[in-house]
């Protein structure tokens, strides 16, 4: 049975069906919907300059939407709530490390394998150079399609993944190279393989070590930072962190799944959390933010990358004038006084004239 589609060219929900289906509506975030109508309008006015509608020139009229364009999302990306950072946190367009090894870093030759097990594709590395400097470079990759993501494991590495991080940072402080992390992970991978493979051990031993570098190490998260997973990879003298990324000891479903039995209040625990680049920043745990391109970092690859190098750059040269010994000190002396704080004295309670 031959079975044919017959398509009117002239229907109107032909028309909606090819604006859903535009590069513009594809990857649109919730609170971009605004935005999209906007940019809908002003494509269409510039193929159809014989729609004009509010009795201006044709140039009037696109510098017209041009600028309510600009100046709503400006407005929308000033007033984001964390949950809405968290998206574009994981917007499939986001630059991945690959990218950055692409355009903030020149001579990237990558090595494989953890010489113990295996070969772990969510986690990639070697040596590049950033600007003048030789470095080794570190990071958690995710994919942009389904095979991608299978090959990739979605961003989560396995044990061999840390324990061939280890493997390229004992090169880096062997060879004197500074290293550079890039962190982009929902967490490490949680299966029964990497358990059995000792994912916590592996993990833990990157901890120390990365403690112990002799050579100036700095982190990025540029995406998901996620508990264990971006740790893995994260113990630094300078930890970045861009705009609109975030690091977690747990996923904001995961918190209301936990705290809410409700994966739909995620909006209310990522505000609980306190896990955007702003409430980092203000609670010491990262050194800076790196400010994205208006809209993300996803709308301007080229600029992000630009501006992650140049700020990558200042701190390897700050680092680069300390003595080894004074790094040490201050690295070990920055992630120890993560998680302390001040337990208020109690007021003693007076009774019959005695306290109790």
């Amino acid at each position: 049975m031959q079975v044919r589609l017959f398509v009117c060219t002239e229907s109107p929900f032909l028309g909606a069906f090819h604006r859903l289906c535009s590069p513009l509506m594809k990857h649109q975030l919730d609170f971009e919907r605004p935005l999209a109508e906007l940019q809908t309008k002003l494509d269409e006015l510039k193929k159809h300059p014989e729609t004009l509608s509010l009795g201006l020139s044709f140039e009037e009229e696109v510098a017209l939407i041009e600028k309510k364009l600009e100046d709503t999302k400006r407005q929308i990306f000033s007033s984001l709530s964390a949950w809405d950072r968290v998206k574009i946190a994981r917007h499939p367009k986001r630059p991945f490390t690959l990218d950055y090894l692409e355009t903030a870093f020149t001579n990237f030759n990558e090595l494989h394998g953890d010489r113990l097990f295996a070969e772990d594709r969510a986690i990639v590395g070697g040596f590049a150079c950033l600007g003048p400097h030789k470095v080794v470079v570190i990071g958690t990759q995710k994919g942009r399609d389904t095979k991608e993501n299978i090959l990739r494991n979605f961003g989560s590495a396995h044990p061999e993944g840390y324990r061939k991080a280890l493997r390229l940072m004992r090169l880096a402080d062997k060879f004197g190279l500074p290293i550079v992390t890039l962190i982009d992970t929902a967490g490490a991978y949680p299966g029964i393989g990497a358990e059995e493979r000792h994912i916590a051990e592996a993990i833990a031993v990157n901890l120390r070590e990365m403690m112990l570098l002799d050579v100036p190490v700095i982190a990025a998260v540029i995406g998901e930072g996620g508990s264990g997973g971006a740790l893995g990879i994260g113990v630094a003298d300078r930890v970045l962190i861009l705009e609109n990324a975030y690091y977690s000891v747990i996923s904001p479903e995961g918190c209301a799944a936990i705290l809410w039995k409700d994966r739909s209040a995620a909006a209310k625990a990522a505000e609980a959390l306190k896990i955007t680049a702003q409430h980092l920043q203000e609670l010491g745990l990262v050194d800076q933010v790196v400010p994205e391109p208006l809209g993300g970092a996803h709308t301007n690859s080229e600029l992000m990358a630009q501006t992650l190098r140049d700020c990558l750059l200042k701190h390897l040269e700050e680092l680069l004038s300390m003595p080894p010994a004074d790094r040490l000190k201050s690295r070990y002396a920055k992630f120890r006084k993560f998680g302390h704080f001040l337990e208020p004295t109690p007021t003693p309670v007076i009774q019959n004239g005695e306290s109790i």
